[in-house]
């Protein structure tokens, strides 16, 4: 157990703490306790919920000063504990006669490198007190750049793509007005994030369209635009099948849309020219009621067959774009810890020669016939 309190010193001392779960415990009325470090009137403090068998939970804030006893508690009464950090994750099992086992993953270096960082002074691109008259709008922060406690998942999800979209800027064109369409755009976090990133940080002209069936979303982004004297963005309450930009898009972004809905986003997006493509799928359900491939039949779990067709959909996405002429890389947009849905898939135009994407679509009608499924991209492309 020594080990095991060293290392909450040293991760505690490094403030590099993302999230910590205590599982398996021993009283059975206890399902599990989570923990993270929050700000409560500018003191760091460790916070804890215990999920009870009841459905209740319990909620404890300690100071930051004092998490370490709290911690050590808990581990007394856990079989199981998983520690996630900014440097890495580590696995921790314990044995009834008090054996510590301690898988760690965590990279050494990161305890001195982050003593005494807070996420203001992380390597963000949006410096959240420049980027607070929007971020404050979305609710991630106050008006003076403070992030919320229970909006730094989502600061951090919008600053990773933000990141994402520095490393590709360079494949925009250099001069003139950019167009970029944010389909499915629901809140629009991202198309705030992306007209800010473009315009404040990169001096250019932009045109951004969002586009989504919601009505509330759409007035609402249509008014915080307006607040912000955001000119150059403008947002559709329409089917993006409807949709007809007034210039070939240079970027088309999407965050999260549900099932088939990143297909409509991605069949759009190549439809339109797109020469970047930036989209973060969720919610897998076609392939699961289509997947029918005897030689995995012996994958019969029901939570392992998801996971499948979750990689097997977006494997054949990838494909499908490779054989309209892009490269196509798979990203971890943010730690899977923070929300399941974590892969981006990242499309550039490319010069790609005839022969390669006609291998790319053979590949792509092989792997399906394989999987025996028809992904509706492919009946997008068919025009059916």
């Amino acid at each position: 157990m020594e080990e095991l309190l060293e290392l909450y010193k040293r991760i505690l001392d490094a403030q590099c703490l993302i999230k910590i779960i205590f599982s398996r415990l021993t009283d059975k009325d206890e399902v599990k306790t989570t923990g993270r470090i929050v700000l409560i009137k500018n003191e760091r403090c460790l916070q804890t919920e215990t999920l009870h068998s009841d459905g209740k939970a319990l909620h404890r804030n300690v100071r930051e000063s004092e998490a370490l006893e709290t911690l050590a508690d808990l581990s007394a009464r856990s079989r199981q504990i998983n520690i996630f950090t900014t440097g890495g994750n580590c696995e921790v099992l314990l044995s009834k006669s008090g054996k510590v086992r301690i898988n760690s993953a965590i990279r050494a270096p990161l305890f001195a490198a982050n003593a005494g960082q807070n996420d203001r002074e992380h390597r963000f691109i949006l410096d959240p007190v420049q980027a607070a008259p929007f971020l404050s709008k979305l609710g991630i922060c106050s008006e003076k750049g403070e992030i919320f406690d229970r909006r730094r998942s989502k600061f951090r999800q919008i600053n990773r793509f933000t990141e994402i979209l520095d490393d590709v800027y360079s494949f925009l064109p250099g001069e003139g007005r950019l167009t970029v369409l944010d389909l499915c755009c629901g809140k629009s976090y991202l198309t705030f994030a992306v007209y800010y990133y473009l315009t404040a940080l990169k001096g250019r002209e932009v045109t951004v369209c969002g586009v989504d069936l919601k009505s509330d979303v759409i007035d609402f982004c249509r008014k915080t635009a307006a607040q912000l004297g955001f000119d150059g963005m403008e947002f559709y309450c329409m089917n993006i099948f409807d949709f007809k930009p007034e210039a070939q898009p240079d970027l088309v972004v999407s965050l999260h849309a549900c099932d088939i809905a990143t297909d409509m986003v991605l069949y759009n997006a190549v439809r339109f020219g797109a020469r970047v493509i930036l989209s973060t799928p969720c919610c897998h359900h076609e392939m699961n009621g289509q997947l029918s491939c005897p030689p995995l039949s012996f994958v019969e779990q029901s939570m392992y067959r998801q996971k499948l067709c979750d990689a097997f959909t977006d494997a054949l996405r990838c494909k499908r774009l490779e054989a309209e002429g892009y490269k196509v890389t798979a990203l971890e947009l943010i730690d899977p810890e923070e929300t399941p849905k974590n892969v981006l898939i990242k499309a550039i135009k490319a010069n790609v020669s005839e022969q390669k994407r006609k291998k790319a679509l053979e590949d792509y009608k092989n792997a399906a016939a394989f999987l025996n499924v028809d992904p509706y991209l492919d009946k997008l492309f068919r025009g059916e």
